[in-house]
């Protein structure tokens, strides 16, 4: 099993080029399922959710090939095994997204229930409460969700969740909602970049949409889509993790590609934090050469702070004078990274949603393990600063996320290496 190893020390300076942002390509590699014809999709990440995804579209029927590394095409022509297998969907959350498509084209569904980052609870009752809105009939069986929409119509759809809005059932009902007979309106919906990134693909395939990048969507059925090509916004995600590198090392870094429109809430904290952030164009500066503050910040749906950051915002702040506190409004228990970061010489407590965090003058090398993708991050960057080496394992979860992640940090003057 790869483990990644660090030495600290090293002030990161030169350009990083971000990447298609992956929570875009999922849903929407899931929605060519819709069209009578291949679409391509192009600036896709090289990661390995991507290859999973097009292992389950594989398995449906479709044909899935990848023309270059960073461009797939989709043909649904063959759709017709409406079962994503339990082997597959168990490796990440996003599979549950395959529901909607299949609902549309084939108008039934078998799909076991979603596996993922161990994050806490993540139910898809929403997904299942907006299907059967649309009038689909839905029931759990032997761990799949089987579903039959032969009688769906257009209706009124509520996604507000006990945690805000959520993106992937807004993605679901809104796929499934494309070739529903009638309007549907889809309220509480999720408004993140990357639900804009899909309307906008859905609406080249010939889907008829209203009021994106808003909480209230409107959706009038057709009967047909085609496929058609689109390239995928920058990964907010991949950004925000290297603007808190360059803050966490104290160095400097150019992001090309990264859109500060995406990342306003992420630029606001990390500015309070102490660090400078400016844009360029086609992209960021930011530096981290100025002295660091506390920070109390909360996460939650966008335009919010990211769920997707938090732990590596607590990963710069461990090494900012005084008490900052982190509550978790998305995921309130996910945490799993807080022991190792602390293994590693950092104060953190929890208490109930919230992360309780006394600044450290320095980190310590340590051996420590992931438990989710993000959290892998967080450790890497930990180990940038850190004293001696540290030694990440089981980065299968890091390499679901980001493409290349040690050779970016390489290039930028990190000592990170990839080990077996």
């Amino acid at each position: 099993m790869d483990r990644i190893v660090v030495r600290g020390g090293r002030r990161l300076k030169g350009t990083v080029r971000i990447g298609g942002a992956k929570n875009a390509a999922l849903p929407i590699m899931a929605a060519a399922l819709l069209g009578d014809s291949p679409s391509r999709i192009r600036n896709v990440p090289r990661v390995a959710d991507i290859r999973t995804m097009a292992d389950i579209l594989s398995a449906l029927g479709a044909r899935v090939e990848f023309p270059s590394p960073h461009e797939v095409v989709i043909d649904p022509r063959g759709l017709g095994n409406p079962t994503a297998p339990y082997e597959l969907v168990r490796k990440m959350r996003a599979s549950i997204c395959v529901l909607g498509p299949l609902l549309g084209s084939l108008g039934r569904a078998r799909i076991s229930l979603p596996g993922g980052c161990a994050i806490g609870a993540r139910p898809i009752d929403l997904h299942i409460k907006g299907m059967e809105r649309l009038g689909a009939s839905m029931r759990l069986s032997h761990g799949f969700v089987v579903a039959r929409g032969d009688r769906m119509r257009g209706g009124e759809v509520f996604l507000g969740g006990r945690f805000g809005s959520s993106v992937l059932a807004t993605a679901n009902v809104l796929m499934a909602a494309v070739k529903t007979p009638g309007v549907t309106r889809i309220e509480g919906a999720a408004s993140e970049p990357e639900m804009a990134d899909l309307a906008e693909f859905l609406k080249k395939m010939g889907a008829r949409i209203g009021g994106m990048c808003t909480h209230s969507l409107r959706v009038e059925g057709v009967r047909r889509l085609a496929g058609a090509s689109h390239t995928l916004i920058p990964d907010r995600i991949e950004a925000g993790t290297y603007m808190i590198a360059a803050a966490i090392t104290g160095g400097e870094l150019e992001l090309k590609g990264a859109r500060p429109d995406h990342l306003g809430a992420v630029i606001d904290l990390i500015e309070a934090a102490g660090v400078s952030v400016g844009a360029l164009r086609g992209g960021l500066r930011v530096s981290g050469a100025g002295r660091r503050r506390v920070v109390d910040l909360a996460t939650h749906p966008y335009p919010g702070f990211p769920t997707d950051l938090q732990a590596q915002m607590i990963a710069l702040l461990t090494l900012c004078p005084g008490i900052s506190v982190v509550t978790e409004k998305v995921f309130p228990e996910r945490f799993l990274h807080v022991p190792e970061l602390n293994r590693m010489a950092a104060r953190i407590s929890i208490e109930g949603s919230s992360a309780i965090i006394r600044g450290v003058r320095g980190l310590s090398g340590a051996p420590v393990m992931a438990s989710d993708l993000r959290a892998s991050a967080a450790l890497v960057l930990a180990g940038l600063v850190a004293r001696g080496e540290t030694v990440v394992d089981r980065v299968y979860h890091l390499d679901r996320g980001y493409e290349n992640l040690e050779g970016k940090l390489r290039k930028v003057g990190a000592l990170i290496e990839r080990v077996g």
